[in-house]
């Protein structure tokens, strides 16, 4: 962001076609910063424009500012840094803005502007990248920025892997990189606030768009990537977790509760029957058991299982819990209990390929005592009945609408 500098001098003339050309896009227009720069892109929501840019038709300088102030309304410059913050060395910040790109140009294609070309597109890069043909309108209602990145990190097969594919794609489409990390202007409101700022501006700017039937508003209501207020998966496993952990007084009986031994005491002064044995209560429990299973037989990416390691073995050492770490397919390969405290624990190698059944790691955990059972998985394999006394949690790459057979289920896609 350049502090203190004028509003856009380039952008002017398509930001005023804007209005007429798409009502949406301009009233979302007013919630960005446009300013003159070096080059034209997208941080947070300030938006900077190239000395190139009014040397583009004005259709396409329409279309290019579009472009821009859909990836601000969408957040995805805010998304991007926070997803870089979770993910760390193992986030490839141009497959995201690649991704992002696609979505923003899939829709205002749909929506009737001029872009321009060649541009990388949600339908070219499905079909690319992960051989699914669907129709623009389709892709646009189930695909959203963060699901995609998932998915060309995670997908490999024998024709090779999908982040390959797509860098092919995005070369071949002349593709660069037009979107820096960084948070909206009004940094002091926390994650969960801005999306639902944003939420509101796109509702209102759809309504306008619908009402004058053209540009953006016509389609915005199939868009999936719409800013949506949720809590990370993180935040929910911490949850989940410490609830399954948490350490609570149980009786003993080898020790009598202190209404007990009183009374007993004033029975024997009065002569009269001691009451029955009441037991006390010892302040601990056993050390509670987390086992951490890995379906070596589904798509998991270093990135994700990285941090997911970290958040665990972080409740694991918060909690005093013991971790067991459990490998299997459709049956157990590795089980090794891991001290939470170590700084460094390298993840081990998983063998590929092989179906999966989820009964092995199951009676595994029952075997331990486990208190709670986190599964990483993509959810295809046979459960069983469901395990009592143990919490058992889903960890699932892309969720989607997979079902779980019981327990609860957290998508690491969000």
């Amino acid at each position: 962001m350049i502090a203190g500098a004028a509003h856009s001098t380039r952008a002017s003339p398509a930001l005023r076609a804007l209005a007429e050309a798409d009502p949406a896009l301009a009233a979302l227009s007013l919630w960005c910063t446009h300013r003159d720069a070096g080059e034209t892109r997208t941080e947070g929501s300030t938006i900077t424009y190239g000395p190139g840019f009014p040397e583009l038709a004005l259709h396409e300088q329409i279309g290019l500012a579009a472009h821009h102030i859909l990836h601000v309304a969408l957040r995805h410059s805010a998304r991007l840094a926070d997803l870089r913050t979770r993910l760390g060395g193992g986030f490839d910040a141009a497959l995201y803005t690649l991704a992002a790109d696609a979505v923003v140009n899939e829709a205002l294609l749909l929506a009737d502007h001029a872009l321009p070309r060649p541009a990388v597109t949600l339908t070219g890069l499905l079909s690319k990248a992960l051989g699914k043909t669907v129709s623009p309108e389709v892709a646009l209602a189930a695909w959203d920025v963060d699901r995609l990145y998932y998915a060309l990190t995670g997908a490999q097969d024998q024709a090779g892997d999908a982040q390959g594919r797509a860098r092919a794609y995005a070369q071949a489409q002349g593709f660069e990189p037009d979107l820096e990390a960084g948070a909206d202007d009004q940094a002091q409101q926390n994650e969960v606030e801005q999306a639902a700022r944003w939420r509101q501006h796109m509702s209102r700017a759809m309504d306008v768009g619908r009402q004058a039937g053209r540009g953006i508003g016509r389609i915005g209501h199939r868009i999936a990537d719409v800013p949506t207020p949720r809590t990370a998966w993180e935040v929910v496993l911490r949850r989940v977790l410490t609830r399954a952990v948490m350490i609570l007084p149980q009786p003993s009986t080898q020790r009598p509760a202190r209404r007990w031994i009183a009374g007993a005491a004033q029975a024997a002064l009065a002569g009269s029957p001691t009451p029955g044995f009441e037991p006390g209560m010892r302040l601990y429990t056993d050390v509670p058991r987390i086992a951490l299973a890995l379906d070596a037989s589904s798509s998991i990416d270093d990135a994700r299982l990285a941090v997911f390691w970290a958040e665990v073995s972080g409740i694991a050492r918060r909690q005093r819990a013991e971790l067991h770490l459990i490998v299997f397919d459709d049956q157990i390969r590795s089980h090794v209990q891991i001290d939470p405290n170590q700084q460094r624990f390298e993840m081990p190698q998983l063998p590929r390929g092989g179906g999966t059944d989820f009964c092995p790691v199951i009676a595994k955990a029952r075997e331990i005592a486990a208190s709670a059972l986190v599964v990483f998985t993509d959810l295809e394999g046979d459960a069983g009945p469901p395990p009592r006394g143990i919490s058992v949690i889903w960890a699932v790459p892309d969720a989607g609408t997979v079902q779980a057979p019981f327990g609860q289920v957290i998508d690491l896609a969000r």
